[in-house]
């Protein structure tokens, strides 16, 4: 429960609204209170009976009064009840809206390593249900729970002052109403437990697949796609089916119980009247109480059913916002200003766990306008090097100094602010090319947003779609081509006019033509920054002020392209392997072009 209490935290803000809605709750429990009495008093002196003939001989002007007396209890307490639903809502409905807000900026500000153990249809599912069960909580579990409280406490009082015989006969088979609730609630909180996992789950298969569309129809896996998230349905379809058959089924016997209380009382009451210990219009009032009893003894079955289901979404969400970021900003971290780029990496070494590391021993030092290649296998740690800079993730031992200082002093905002990156997988947000480009400079003007493009070599392509750079990007740019959004994304980094660059691999996806044009327009940008390249082009290789190969997380060699082939290392056998054909293609290509090119000036 102590997830269900940390909740109440949220009410802080609103607590005027909160009391305003718990004395319109008061209120209209005392109109409803009223009610009974009213008629009460109607009966007993409106439809007085002669003694001798036994004739009513009622009196016209206090039926009259009594009637009018119940319809302006219904009318106050129907105002009274709006503005508690109203508020309720209200106030169930904003704490929602703090919670999503909350979550969602905590999974914003959470590192790398969190989401690489997490799965997104997960954390769409308890930022969704899971809020929305302890919305429930806050309305119908809190505001209301405490009207069904009050509600019962006076009710069962005012029935005790009635009659104590009378209450104690109806009062029998209140602990069997009681019981039937508390045993429906200990059944569905596991059914409704498996329905919020199974909504996650459908989530996340829902979400993968959609993603992966492509990948889905080019394997033609559209049937086993199918399957798996109808298993998923059929598990949700079930949990749900049970939960509610088992509603179904206590209904009833519910129901029947408080119709032998009934019975059990007009038998009872009867009797009383006979015997002189008891009014008609008490009976009818005491009556009317225990119709007004039923209602919040047989809620509290579904109040416990909301707190079990918020409990659940309480537990779910607090895991995301008691989770603690692996990365993480010093309390007075200094603001990078004016970088001039000069990086140094002392002994790094970094590993995902503490039982296999990555990097170790690495030592980099990149001066202001120098261009860092790093060269090697798969997995032999490029990416982790370049994640580590704008720290994605902290480094396990060493440091990483920019300019003297070392990163982990520095304010996570104006370090990233300095370091423009271009990533492998390059992302585009479903909005106008416009708009992706200025992702990180959102007040550049149209004219700087231009250059950018330019710089990238994607203008005239973008100038010749339809709506130009108001052309709207489907879901993850799948409207582009691989190369096009390649230099989308660089237009995006070249626009943030970072003093440091990574370019992880950023012209893998473009075509020789291009990639020749990017790194033309790069060579020149890289001017005056420290830019960290990882790439298989021969051209970036050859451009680079250093060459680090690296093999099993280690820097095994460092140098200048043709400084490491002489060596005849690591390096020698990368370009026999990956780097000879680019080669030897870019040489044919001269030669052919060379005797069209003098032909044309012949001529």
């Amino acid at each position: 429960m102590y997830a269900l209490v940390r909740v109440l935290a949220f009410l802080r803000p609103y607590r005027g609204r909160v009391a305003a809605a718990w004395l319109c709750m008061l209120a209209s429990a005392g109109f409803v209170l009223a009610a009974p009495q009213l008629i009460r008093w109607a009966i007993d002196f409106g439809l007085k009976a002669d003694r001798g003939t036994g004739v009513a001989v009622g009196s016209t002007r206090t039926l009259v009064i009594a009637a009018l007396a119940v319809v302006a209890a219904a009318a106050l307490r129907g105002v009274f009840a709006y503005g508690h639903t109203y508020l309720g809502e209200w106030i169930s409905q904003r704490v929602a809206y703090d919670l999503r807000n909350l979550i969602y900026d905590r999974l914003q500000r959470l590192s790398y390593a969190y989401h690489d153990r997490q799965q997104t249809g997960q954390l769409m599912s308890r930022a969704t249900q899971d809020v929305e069960a302890v919305r429930w909580y806050i309305n119908m579990g809190v505001l209301r729970f405490a009207y069904i409280i009050v509600l019962l406490v006076v009710v069962l009082a005012l029935m005790m002052a009635f009659n104590w015989k009378l209450a104690l006969v109806s009062w029998a088979f209140l602990p069997l109403v009681a019981w039937r609730s508390i045993v429906m609630t200990s059944r569905l909180r596991p059914l409704w437990m498996e329905v919020q996992d199974g909504l996650g789950r459908i989530t996340m298969v829902l979400q993968e697949s959609l993603s992966g569309m492509r990948v889905v129809k080019a394997f033609a896996r559209e049937e086993e796609e199918s399957r798996k998230f109808a298993a998923e349905a059929s598990n949700i379809f079930r949990n749900s089916y049970g939960a509610n058959r088992e509603q179904a089924f206590n209904a009833p016997i519910m129901t029947g119980l408080w119709m032998l209380a009934m019975a059990a009382t007009v038998w009872f009451g009867g009797r009383e009247i006979i015997e002189g210990n008891l009014k008609a219009g008490e009976l009818t009032a005491f009556l009317l109480y225990l119709t007004l009893v039923q209602m919040p003894v047989r809620s509290l079955g579904w109040i416990l059913m909301i707190f079990a289901r918020a409990q659940i979404g309480a537990q779910r969400m607090y895991e995301i916002l008691d989770a603690e970021s692996a990365v993480k900003e010093k309390t007075g971290a200094i603001e990078l200003r004016r970088a001039q780029g000069h990086v140094r990496f002392e002994n790094v070494s970094f590993g995902y766990d503490s039982v296999s590391p990555v990097l170790r021993g690495i030592d980099i030092d990149a001066r202001p306008g120098q261009v860092i290649a790093l060269l090697g296998p798969t997995g032999s740690g490029k990416s982790t090097i370049v994640n580590l800079l704008p720290r994605f993730y902290d480094v396990s031992g060493g440091c990483i100094v920019i300019d003297g200082t070392d990163i982990r002093d520095l304010s996570l905002a104006s370090l990233r602010r300095a370091i423009g990156i271009v990533q492998q997988d390059v992302f585009l947000f479903s909005a106008s090319i416009r708009d992706n480009i200025a992702y990180g400079a959102v007040e550049a003007s149209q004219k700087e947003i231009e250059a950018a493009a330019r710089a990238a070599h994607i203008h005239d392509f973008i100038m010749g779609l339809p709506d130009g750079y108001d052309t709207w990007v489907g879901e993850r740019g799948i409207t582009l081509s691989g190369g096009q959004k390649q230099r989308v994304a660089i237009a995006r980094t070249l626009l943030m006019n970072p003093r440091i660059l990574i370019l992880d691999d950023s012209t893998s996806s473009v075509d020789t033509e291009t990639e020749y044009l990017i790194q033309r327009t790069l060579a020149r940008l890289m001017k005056g920054r420290t830019s960290f390249v990882i790439a298989q082009r021969l051209r970036t290789v050859k451009m680079a002020d250093q060459i680090l190969v690296l093999r099993d997380g280690q820097i095994v060699e460092r140098g200048r392209h043709q400084e490491l082939l002489r060596r005849g290392g690591f390096d020698r056998q990368i370009y026999a392997l990956e780097l000879r054909d680019q080669e030897e293609a870019l040489a044919g290509r001269a030669r052919t072009e060379t005797p069209a090119t003098a032909a044309g000036s012949g001529a």
